[in-house]
């Protein structure tokens, strides 16, 4: 009696599929911040109060100029001798405040809301999460803020037509002042995300960025006439401002040293912002 042994081959094992490496890279961290910036229904508000706040406060400006000037009526010196710039530009200071809260919102509501681990696991060297949130939220700023202010000087320069303050875009700093008022709005959505990381904190950040810009200059006035002409120029609204004006004071700093001054704080706030970073657990 013969015996015949079956020898069992054993199944072969599957192999995994070969996973694609993905890198990170500048692009694409980019790529992702401005996914998560648009998604965000707040960005579409914000962004839309920040240009109707601009284009609002700018027509109804020129507007009461001219019905001023049309009646008669006592203006006092300042608004007498506004310019079609100046009042296009007289929303300024509320549009800034739309664009920079929304700044703050891009990065401290991720620290709300937990979100900022899964963006850190995905990067973890950290840094480039700052700067691609800081440089995409302050591209979009400048070009809602540049858009805002070169509409509503077409617009307020047809409604100033024939007064005193009647101005064309081809007036000499007409172009300048408007480029500036859009780049200062830019910057100031940057160093709202600057603060938002830095404090990691919604109302923290809107807290001192509204102290930084419409609080501080307040208080200085309270100082001596010799100590505010000191300090005041170089404060970041003051000398934001100088970025924009058409015409200047003898303590104002120039458009360009406003400029200076103004990236200096821009890169403060990103300096202890990327310190936090680095530092601190998320």
């Amino acid at each position: 009696m013969s015996t015949i042994t079956a020898t069992e081959t054993p199944a072969p094992v599957p192999t995994p599929a070969a996973r694609p490496a993905y890198r990170v890279t500048g692009r694409r961290v980019l790529r992702s911040e401005w996914a998560k910036l648009w998604s965000l229904r707040s960005t579409w508000i914000t962004l839309g109060l920040g240009f109707l706040f601009l284009m609002a406060f700018g027509l109804i400006a020129a507007a009461q100029y001219t019905s001023r000037v049309s009646s008669g009526e006592h203006m006092d010196p300042d608004f007498a001798n506004s310019t079609a710039v100046s009042l296009s530009l007289f929303g300024t200071n509320f549009a800034q405040l739309a664009l920079g809260v929304l700044g703050v919102l891009v990065t401290a509501g991720e620290y709300s809301t937990g979100m900022i681990r899964s963006t850190l696991a995905a990067v973890p060297r950290r840094l480039p999460v700052l700067w691609s949130k800081s440089a995409v939220f302050g591209l979009v700023a400048l070009v809602v803020g540049t858009a805002g202010a070169f509409l509503t000087f077409l617009f307020a320069s047809g409604i100033v037509s024939g007064t005193h303050a009647a101005m064309s875009i081809s007036d000499a700093g007409v172009v300048r002042s408007l480029l500036g008022a859009g780049l200062y709005l830019g910057l100031v959505g940057v160093i709202g995300a600057a603060l938002g990381a830095w404090l990691r904190s919604v109302a923290g950040g809107i807290s001192v960025l509204v102290g930084a810009l419409m609080l501080i200059p307040g208080l200085i006035s309270l100082l001596p006439s010799s100590w505010q002409d000191d300090i005041s120029p170089y404060l970041p609204s003051n000398a934001g401002e100088s970025m924009f004006a058409l015409a200047h004071s003898g303590t104002a700093l120039s458009p360009t040293a406003g400029l200076a001054v103004f990236l200096g704080w821009t890169a403060l706030a990103l300096a202890g912002a990327a310190h936090r970073l680095v530092r601190g657990d998320a």
